[in-house]
């Protein structure tokens, strides 16, 4: 018995096509007749579909050949899954296909109507890990074209679909405002969205199906095609026998299609009227194909270890390309000799571009790998503004920057976006309540009622749909800015960031066709998340309401993430941060203090000192730049914080200057980048830091890497370093939420120890 079944399956197909006796002169016909009688597929149609699914079948046996020659690195195929060419086939190259990772044939029928690309030589770029890789540059071994509107996947276990949701349901929303989607894509485009049948399971599938179907029960338009290739294993682990087809043929507001791949001229049938359905219903259709897995779900994985032989060479007389390849011999549609050839010529042609594919160059410097990470420098992100006259229609005819009363920060925000909705026409806010309400803390407040229900909207109560919608809409040339009620809740979704939004640039080297210069640019999510978040809420809601912890967001890559404490800045640096998005594709996250949201005064009872002015229209915030109060020659500490510890260390600060103590305290606004070269200057001068971190003690927040950092400077050796930060718990409720957080106490505590220590640089 053979533990690697490439052979088998390979010898079976070659057995057929050399063996074959040729035509049925009862079933031959001209070659634009249909192949059989149930459906419109025309031989040949049938042959090109033939060609992209032998390219696709043959790519994954070549992987693993060079995979065993230390040439490439994925071996996850695409044989038995060759069906999934037809949709390529029937859509249109403009409509946005989220691929499965087994989309092999997919990719190579959509290439077939391509501008100018390689289909073969990039393809064995990816396998071999080049830089030369169009699509990630060597990053992974995707499936993607910037140039045919399939954004690049990685493994995914369904972690695609709310983004592809977002995607269909922004195309008509963007056709009512006007608003033009991004590269070719027509507003009357749709939506396609391949998974494996294991995949449905994941709790972000059952989001991305629950918000299309609420999409049509909301009457809105939702025009996505989810494909699943059922074949009824995911690993190891056995689909139950009709699984697929129960949980989803009755789902509310979804129509149900179902096929076998055993039969390509049904698939193709069904498929027409599944694409047909979604473009002139604008609504979701959930294609179902049976289809088989071949050699394993990849090469290193052994069927043998959890399928018995039978049931092994069961799938492999199921191979959906046996049945198609007699069909086309039976029917005339190529002769033995013609399809024998056929399959030689692309394997030779593979096997050239593998060879050519191999000797091209490979990432081999930090700076390669890291490059599409890069967040831009202050200079690189200019601050869109409205005209003059457009900002006094959206302000009612007083500007901002003109009223003299200093004012808090939930009543800038809004301010803030207001200006940015004016300054940027392709900007849409939603969430929970955020419409009419105006946010659980008004933050949101006016807006709904200056830009519409089609800018301002509330969503399902779900935060993977919010996150999934905002990448959809931004995917598809929008700028949105979703909003996440509370920090914990992010948690629910944080994949959503971490591993969909985030890493898209990663993944997505970009590459502009040659005769549409700057048209096709690397896949990016632009957007600005504001999170309303951090503790000390005066013992309100526990720890859903009232969490501290931040240590899973500064653990992404690449992302933007700002924590402004006072109203001014939380002005100027939604600006940076919507300049960022627009100009550069960032991801931004945005964390609001709730429990300084409403805060005036900072020292005493109506003094009025949190309260600032609008910051003139024109400013923004450079990106990883903190501000220093009260710095002073002859300071003898340097207080570094951010949100809630900003205010509560200004305030110790002021008491220690009382008892004689100099004392400078340093914002760092800014956690992603973080400003650590000012902190490092700031320590230098004073000898002496404090870090006051409101997060958990343990990874919380971002003080083990800021006090790593200092303690790592040569030039800061000999000076004295400590931090206070929260205890390593949930806030609980009332008054019991002081004994975990940092208290003010603990900071003048602290500072004046430090102060009684020795420098000894």
């Amino acid at each position: 018995m053979s533990i690697r079944r490439e052979g088998p399956v390979t010898e079976r197909l070659l057995t057929l096509l050399r063996e074959h006796p040729g035509p049925d002169p009862e079933l031959t016909g001209p070659l634009d007749a249909p192949i059989a009688a149930h459906s419109p597929m025309t031989r040949r149609q049938a042959v090109a579909i033939f060609e992209s699914a032998i390219q696709s079948r043959l790519q994954d046996l070549l992987s693993r050949e060079m995979k065993d020659k230390g040439l490439s690195y994925y071996t996850i195929g695409s044989a038995g899954h060759e069906a999934n060419a037809i949709c390529a086939a029937l859509l249109r190259p403009t409509d946005t296909a989220f691929l499965h990772y087994r989309s092999g044939a997919f990719m190579a029928a959509r290439l077939r109507q391509g501008r100018g690309e390689t289909p073969f030589f990039d393809a064995m770029l990816s396998f071999c890990a080049s830089s030369e890789d169009p699509i990630s540059g060597g990053r992974h071994k995707v499936l993607g074209s910037p140039t045919l509107n399939v954004p690049p996947q990685t493994s995914t276990i369904a972690s695609h679909l709310p983004k592809a949701v977002g995607f269909a349901m922004a195309l008509q929303r963007f056709e009512r405002l006007g608003v033009q989607p991004a590269g070719d894509v027509p507003y009357d485009g749709i939506v396609y969205c391949s998974f494996g049948d294991a995949s449905l399971n994941h709790a972000s599938a059952q989001a991305g199906f629950h918000a299309a179907s609420a999409a049509v029960l909301h009457k809105q338009p939702c025009p996505i095609l989810f494909a699943c290739e059922d074949n009824g294993i995911g690993i190891s682990v056995r689909t139950p026998d009709g699984y697929v087809a129960r949980l989803m043929s009755h789902r509310p507001g979804m129509r149900y299609f179902a096929c076998d791949s055993q039969d390509y001229p049904g698939v193709w049938n069904t498929v027409l009227h599944a694409v047909d359905y979604v473009r002139s219903k604008r609504r979701p259709a959930f294609l179902h194909t049976r289809t088989v897995r071949l050699m394993g779900h990849a090469g290193s994985d052994v069927e043998v270890n959890h399928m018995s032989l039978e049931q092994i060479e069961a799938n492999e007389k199921r191979d959906p390309l046996l049945g198609f390849a007699d069909l086309l011999l039976r029917t005339g549609a190529i002769t033995p000799g013609g399809i024998l050839a056929l399959y030689d010529d692309t394997d030779r042609r593979l096997r050239r571009a593998a060879a050519e594919a191999s000797a091209r160059p490979k990432l081999t410097t930090v700076e390669q790998v890291v490059e599409p990470l890069r967040r831009p420098a202050a200079a690189e992100c200019e601050g869109q503004v409205a005209s003059h006259e457009r900002r006094l229609e959206v302000f009612g005819g007083k500007l901002p920057e003109d009223d003299p009363r200093p004012r808090h920060l939930a009543f800038r925000i809004p301010q803030a976006l207001t200006d940015l909705f004016a300054a940027y026409p392709e900007a849409f806010l939603f969430g929970e309540d955020v419409a009419r309400k105006g946010g659980v803390y008004h933050a949101t407040t006016g807006l709904f009622e200056t830009f519409g229900a089609g800018r301002v909207f509330n969503t399902i109560l779900d935060e993977t749909t919010i996150l999934g919608l905002a990448q959809g809409m931004a995917q598809a040339g929008g700028l949105p800015f979703p909003e996440i009620q509370y920090l914990a809740y992010i948690h629910n979704a944080l994949d959503q960031i971490r591993g969909e939004a985030a890493s898209l640039q990663f993944f997505s080297r970009g590459k502009s066709h040659k005769d549409l210069p700057g048209q096709f640019p690397s896949y990016q999510n632009p957007m600005v998340v504001r999170i309303a978040g951090l503790a000390y809420q005066k013992g309100f809601g526990g720890h859903f309401h009232n969490d501290n912890s931040i240590g899973a967001l500064l653990d992404i890559p690449g992302i933007v993430l700002g924590v402004p404490a006072r109203a001014d800045d939380a002005v100027l640096m939604l600006r940076t941060m919507a300049a960022a998005a627009k100009q550069h594709g960032m991801v931004n996250l945005f964390l609001e203090p709730i429990a300084l949201y409403m805060q005036k005064d900072l020292h005493a009872t109506g003094d009025g000192l949190w309260q600032f002015r609008y910051p003139p229209p024109h400013e923004v915030m450079p990106f990883g730049e903190g501000r220093v109060y009260d710095a002073a020659a002859g300071d003898q500490l340097t207080i570094v914080s951010f949100g809630n510890g900003l205010w509560m260390s200004l305030r110790v600060a002021k008491r220690l200057r009382e008892r004689g103590l100099r004392v400078r305290v340093f914002d760092l606004r800014w956690l992603l980048p973080m400003p650590i070269e000012q902190v490092k200057e700031h320590v230098l001068a004073t000898g002496r830091c404090l870090i006051v971190d409101e997060c958990r003690h343990t990874h919380g927040g971002p003080s083990p890497m800021l006090l790593t950092e200092l303690c790592q400077d040569p030039a800061l050796r000999g000076c004295v370093l400590r931090r206070v930060a929260a205890v390593d718990s949930y806030v609980p409720l009332a008054a019991a939420a002081n004994l975990v957080l940092v208290q003010e106490p603990d900071i003048e505590r602290t500072a004046l120890a430090i102060c009684a220590e020795q420098v000894t640089r």
